[in-house]
């Protein structure tokens, strides 16, 4: 039975709702090209805070959670349905591991929207988001995981939204497609883990540019989760595209059976993102 994919996007600012760039067509590429999901299942860096937790809404709203951004941002909408039914499932599947139903407080964040305005514009698919628990140890994360891998034989698409590189002090605002020497040590050096065992993914927290590469835990827990879905199934990520961006920015994308579909397209995703050096896009 085949699998619906899973994907570690690396989402950067919120203005890629707009833009088109290299990462961005890559986005609109897995959109169009991998098989369509049920459901949507997104773990965003921003819902960042001291429970976990599910959106179990009819209707959640889409949050605004930046500033000092254009107003075309703060109006933007994307109105995709929740699935209550389909969060109380999920309450079940991941027992004995506690997660609450959020019927009012949450919604979609930017680390959720800015990705999907791309990937499905149209807003027509349900779309939960799970929130990252910041009192939990980091391997709660990878245990959690794998709790979920079962949603991918039921049509839902776990992404995982975050940047595995984000030190927002060290940006260099006028060199977009710049990488410091320190984020892109530390960037190759998770791809390594990956590739090899990403069950043993929090190696990479002994590297020696750890600390710059993740000042805090926020962007990287994401991460966890494409490591821990492919511990539990015995398999490893794919790299679909490498990058960087302002310097200290990583915008590296990586998937679980998605790069073999990709790969069918002629002109797919193997050509992006523009800009980026030949040897960083990895289909």
């Amino acid at each position: 039975m085949s699998k619906t994919p899973a994907l570690f996007i690396g989402h950067g600012s919120p203005m890629n709702t707009f833009e088109q760039n290299g990462y961005t067509e890559a986005w609109q590429a897995f959109g169009r090209n991998l098989p369509r999901p049920k459901a949507l299942l997104v773990v965003s860096a921003h819902w960042y805070f001291g429970a976990t937790a599910i959106t179990a809404m009819p209707n959640p709203r889409t949050i605004h959670d930046f500033y000092g951004f254009p107003q075309a941002l703060f109006d933007y909408e994307y109105p995709a349905a929740g699935d209550p039914d389909l969060a109380r499932e999920i309450t079940e599947l991941v027992k004995p591991e506690w997660m609450g139903l959020d019927r009012d407080q949450w919604g979609l964040d930017h680390g959720t929207w800015s990705v999907l305005a791309h990937m499905y514009p149209e807003a027509d698919i349900p779309c939960l988001q799970l929130s990252i628990n910041a009192l939990k140890p980091l391997d709660y994360h990878l245990k959690l995981a794998a709790r979920l891998a079962a949603l991918r034989e039921r049509g839902v698409m776990i992404i995982a939204s975050g940047n595995i590189v984000h030190n927002l002090q060290k940006i260099q605002w006028h060199q977009p497609n710049l990488a410091l020497d320190w984020a892109e040590r530390f960037d190759d050096a998770v791809a390594e883990q990956l590739a090899h065992e990403p069950g043993d993914i929090l190696k990479v927290c002994g590297h020696q540019d750890y600390d710059l590469a993740v000042p805090t835990p926020d962007h990287f827990i994401p991460l966890l989760y494409i490591a821990g879905l492919a511990a539990a199934e015995n398999t490893k990520p794919e790299p679909l595209v490498r990058g960087y961006s302002l310097g200290s920015l990583s915008m590296s994308c990586y998937g679980m059976d998605a790069a073999v579909e990709l790969r069918k397209i002629k002109n797919g995703a193997a050509q992006l993102p523009e800009g980026v050096p030949a040897d960083q896009t990895n289909i």
